[in-house]
């Protein structure tokens, strides 16, 4: 929880604390039924007193280890508002009026909090995520441009370059805790979107898709032969580098230390290879899918950094393909062709490995087994977002989501049951968008169109029911309020909020560089 000076700092500073005693028997005693409250919490005075003082006083036999916590941690701290909701009012004008309580100010430098101060105003998801998150963000900034609030997406962009300028990377949140993994890349997206009221955006923020690049590309050295992998690059049987998730800790996480460590106990093999896999499958943001499960259906069985994402690799192509149009702008043609070649190159690459001809959809490829996985997903449809196959691929796919995934309430993320959200029955916002978005690339107006109508009809069923807007929600019963998951359902909720303003008023427009 000590807020870092330097990023290497930070993770120095805060891995000592959360491999404390104090930390492992707070989380593991469950003084907090949600594992995050605890990492939210802000220390009295120094941790490290705090810790010396628990060392000292634990084993006494009247030690009451919920009165120590109170005693020396102030709860979190979550804004106070006296917003109402107002149902008689159009989805979207509540909305509108939501967007001042999921913003945040600027925040002030607390030494002593997990927050990572950020120095412009920024949207928060809401419920139980009163941080900024890296993917949730680009489907917000949907909803804000959709309403020209360019000063909020301006403010949001340079706190994503900050960080990459001070951290090296975008964490997945902005606190101390996800130091050690960043999220799905969208901020070349965010910077595409900035394009409308920045026509310069690629050659302004060209610096950052740079040095957000090489995060991702780090250790793409010491890969030489098929198979080899390091840190988040893996090379691929025809000699093509590809991408991966990959969480550089190897212990139970933070923000969820109890639900990590309880499965590891069920675990027979190698702990640490289990932790790191359950971290990757957070930096992915599809914490948890069977798209992770070796077998389809169990946590147990994930192996997320032995897989290569068919999500994850299309990102980078469009972060490439942005870089190169910076370049571009900036008159260094050498290096826009050496970007743009990578982009191609990797494109065919997801081509190559993702596309299944004979199931006619993509899907992620298993790079240890040397084969594509079986668990069908909305991750598929990324590379259609991005333009990358010819229209009789997009008209193959399209036929699957409508034969598989349309539901009453909108797409299903994945095709089974395993009790985890990102699995059937529920479906998310950014999933609809994506599919829609890439239907749309290829005229497929129909089918994209009726995945806006259903999912859009089921958003305004539960807000005119309840007045709230949901994280994920159940779009096969759609007599259901929400989506169950890993954890309780949150209300907000940022990306919901953002998509449904952008279907509303959806527009024909390009998201490829030119």
């Amino acid at each position: 929880m000590l807020l870092f000076t330097t990023c290497r700092e930070g993770e120095k500073a805060s891995t000592d604390f959360y491999s404390s005693a104090l930390f492992r028997d707070v989380q593991l005693k469950a003084v907090f039924p949600d594992s995050k409250t605890f990492v939210d919490c802000t220390p009295k005075r120094p941790l490290a007193e705090i810790v010396d003082d628990y060392d000292d006083a634990k084993d006494q036999p009247d030690f009451d280890l919920q009165a120590f916590v109170r005693q020396n941690f102030d709860m979190p701290v979550r804004p106070k508002s006296t917003f109402a909701t107002d149902t008689t009012l159009a989805m979207e004008e509540h909305l509108t009026r939501l967007w001042p309580v999921l913003t945040r100010k600027a925040d002030d430098k607390d030494p002593r909090s997990s927050l990572i101060p950020l120095p412009n105003d920024y949207v928060v998801p809401g419920g139980r995520f009163s941080e900024v998150y890296y993917w949730d963000s680009y489907f917000t900034i949907l909803g804000l441009k959709a309403q020209k609030r360019y000063d909020l997406i301006q403010s949001m962009v340079k706190n994503f370059a900050y960080l990459i300028d001070t951290i090296g990377f975008i964490p997945n949140g902005n606190r101390n805790y996800y130091l050690t993994r960043s999220q799905p890349p969208f901020f070349s997206l965010i910077v595409k979107e900035l394009e409308e009221y920045d026509s310069l955006a690629a050659d302004h923020y060209l610096d950052a898709m740079v040095k957000e690049y090489r995060f991702w590309m780090a250790g793409i050295d010491s890969v030489k032969d098929p198979g080899d992998a390091a840190q988040h690059v893996v090379m691929m049987p025809n000699g093509t580098v590809m991408n991966r998730y990959y969480d550089k800790g190897d212990t139970p996480r933070p923000e969820s230390y109890k639900e990590d460590h309880a499965l590891a106990q069920q675990y027979q093999g190698d702990q640490t290879k289990l932790y790191r896999d359950l971290r990757s499958a957070a930096e992915s943001g599809w914490d948890f899918s069977s798209r992770w499960f070796r077998d389809g259906r169990s946590l147990i069985t994930i192996h997320t950094t032995d897989i290569i994402p068919v999500d994850l690799n299309s990102l980078l192509a469009h972060l490439e393909k942005m870089i190169a149009k910076g370049y571009t702008l900036r008159g260094n043609a050498a290096e826009a062709a050496r970007y743009n070649k990578a982009a191609d190159l990797r494109r065919r690459a997801i081509l190559t490995f993702c596309w299944d001809p004979a199931k006619e959809y993509f899907y992620d490829y298993d790079f240890v087994a040397g084969n594509r996985t079986e668990v069908r997903s909305l991750a598929g449809m990324f590379p259609l977002f991005f333009q990358i196959g010819q229209k009789d691929i997009a008209e193959k796919a399209a036929l699957v989501i409508e034969r598989d995934f349309l539901k009453q309430g909108g797409l299903v993320t994945t095709l089974t049951d395993t009790d985890q959200q990102w699995d059937a029955p529920n479906g998310w916002a950014p999933l609809q968008w994506i599919t829609y978005r890439a239907l749309k690339n290829y005229q497929l107006d129909g089918l994209a169109n009726e995945i806006r109508r259903r999912w859009l009809r089921q958003n305004t069923r539960v807000y005119e029911a309840t007045g709230k807007m949901m994280e994920k929600y159940n779009v096969m019963d759609t007599t259901l309020i929400a989506g169950g998951g890993e954890y309780p359902n949150q209300d907000g909720f940022g990306w919901t909020n953002g998509v449904a303003i952008a279907f509303k008023h959806e527009t024909r427009y390009n998201l490829s560089p030119r």
